[in-house]
């Protein structure tokens, strides 16, 4: 968590000056590359945000699972924005394609430079943070090493930014040397793209959880599969999933039986499962013929 907030400070710091870099320099390269470097601050930000409120409001009784989905509805938000985003450096690549202005590469190529150099450190101090927690239980085929992830995910985000400050290095140095201007708003479109899909993607994920739209998950064949292996006749009447936390889900399980079976046992069945924190178990005894 200290590594990912030293981060998230570097790559917002460095996001406002290729901004304000790009605006003055006239560079769309340095603008698709702080706009794209802050969807990344957005994430950590917002993970970070949501960390202090989910301490802040641990014991509320108002949040019957917890407060995880406020990291999710703040994703969501910032999703929104950053959609929003996209399109207006969409919109400001094509008009200077169309109508080409003239842009100060000697000042705008350090600042790109000094934005590679940041994401370097950044990807350094992500990759040497503590990734060897494993918790996988005997028998179960799920690793659940949720820490581990979010390093990971937020070092390849970081990655993501330094291959977008090459390129944008690339269009300036192409700009200034070989008189290729077009390349620095083809950088902002190419930021566009990169902006437009990291959102689209992080926009489905959210709306997913928020939606509670899980039925298809693994983990609700997976709960077929244990009734399958109780004493039979045994069959699922209703069976209802939902996600609240990460990689944790809540299971109301209604099931028609002939069996001596009690909800007990099919909880402890289940219980191989450990992605299932919250499970509800209704039985109905029927007379076998």
């Amino acid at each position: 968590e200290r590594r990912t907030r030293q981060v998230m400070w570097l790559t917002a710091a460095m996001m406002v000056v290729e901004i304000a870099a790009g605006t003055i320099f006239n560079s769309m390269a340095l603008l698709a590359d702080g706009w794209h470097m802050s969807s990344h601050a957005l994430a950590l930000g917002v993970s970070a945000v949501a960390y202090a409120l989910a301490l802040r409001m641990a014991h509320d009784p108002r949040f019957a699972f917890g407060t995880w989905k406020i990291e999710v509805l703040g994703g969501y938000t910032s999703a929104v924005f950053l959609m929003g985003v996209a399109a207006y450096m969409g919109i400001e690549s094509i008009t200077r394609l169309v109508t080409p202005s003239a842009i100060r590469f000697d000042e705008a190529i350090p600042v790109a430079v000094l934005g590679l150099v940041v994401n370097v450190v950044s990807a350094w101090l992500l990759s040497t943070g503590d990734t060897g927690h494993h918790h996988d239980r005997p028998g179960h085929h799920h690793g659940h090493d949720h820490h581990d992830l979010n390093l990971r995910s937020a070092y390849l985000h970081v990655v993501a930014d330094a291959v977008t400050s090459i390129l944008a290095i690339a269009a300036l140095i192409g700009g200034k040397y070989l008189g290729a201007a077009w390349l620095d708003p083809v950088m902002g479109l190419v930021g566009t793209l990169l902006v437009g899909r990291w959102a689209w993607g992080l926009l489905r994920d959210t709306g997913r959880v928020l939606l509670d739209a899980e039925m298809d998950a693994p983990i609700v064949e997976e709960v077929r599969e244990v009734v399958r292996g109780l004493p039979q006749p045994t069959t699922v009447r209703d069976l209802h999933l939902w996600r609240v936390g990460k990689g944790k889900y809540a299971c109301i399980l209604s099931l028609s039986t002939g069996a001596a079976l009690d909800a007990d046992a099919v909880r402890r069945a289940l219980s191989v499962h450990e992605e299932l924190v919250h499970v509800t178990v209704e039985l109905l005894h029927v007379t076998p013929r």
